[in-house]
């Protein structure tokens, strides 16, 4: 059943040397700012947990994996320094994403935006079903996806990242995703992803932990400049957030 709560859920199970880490939020998974401090720090705290190996990374639901940062709290920002910092949340979990020990696995069942094609972007493999199309829409309000762009173009390339964002308002397949190397495998429906994956990581989980994290570190090569690469982002589109285009295209969306 999904949250009801304003300020999101997350959740994690282990079973077998395999951390399912689950987040929620009752606006179609999206982040407040709460939501991805909560899980920037479970990630780094699964880092150093010596009884799993692996992680799966999924949201809550059957429907929207995650509709990107949280629209109320875009609205609100009002100063460069709260857009830095609203900003700098996916930053933050894109990092520790990044440093963290174990191989994560992304679970994507459904439509992905914005800042959610970052955190799979950040996965170090990911399964999906047909219904995951992705989108990068921030363009159409005024800024762009500088943040999680690093993370994107590592994994699709520069082409699929500029198609992405200069597209702002389409859709783009699973099948699309996976052909541009962002997911490894697309299934039909979320019973036959959920079936592949279990097998998938417990077999996973089951080889030697040091050369997992030692095999991470080698592809996650030159990207330490991370750390001062994404903030300095946030910064930018906290800036962008403040711009009269931006503010008047928001309230243009206001309920």
């Amino acid at each position: 059943m999904a949250t009801s709560r304003p300020n999101g859920s997350l959740y994690t199970h282990i079973e077998n040397k395999v951390a399912t880490l689950e987040f929620g939020h009752p606006a179609s998974n999206s982040f407040v700012s709460d939501l991805l401090d909560r899980l920037a720090k479970e990630f780094t705290k699964l880092s150093d947990d010596k009884n799993i190996n692996v992680i799966i990374l999924k949201s809550e639901g059957d429907r929207a994996f995650c509709a990107g940062a949280s629209f109320d709290e875009l609205v609100a920002v009002s100063t460069l320094e709260e857009g830095k910092i609203f900003f700098s949340g996916f930053a933050n979990v894109i990092n520790a994403m990044r440093t963290c020990s174990k191989i994560i696995v992304g679970r994507i069942q459904g439509k992905t935006v914005g800042g959610g094609v970052g955190l799979a972007a950040a996965c170090d493999i990911v399964y999906a079903t047909e219904s995951a199309s992705i989108r990068l829409s921030e363009l159409t309000i005024g800024i762009a996806p500088f943040v999680i762009a690093p993370a994107v173009e590592r994994k699709m390339g520069t082409a699929a990242l500029s198609e992405l964002s200069l597209r702002p308002t389409e859709w783009k397949t699973a099948y699309w995703a996976q052909e541009k190397g962002l997911f490894a495998k697309v299934y039909e429906s979320i019973s036959e992803l959920d079936k592949e994956l279990e097998f998938y990581t417990n077999s996973l989980s089951q080889y030697n932990p040091q050369a997992l994290e030692d095999w991470k570190n080698v592809l996650w090569e030159n990207t330490d400049h991370w750390d001062v690469l994404l903030p300095q982002r946030a910064a930018i589109t906290g800036k962008l957030a403040l711009s009269e285009f931006t503010k008047n295209t928001l309230e243009k969306f206001k309920k």
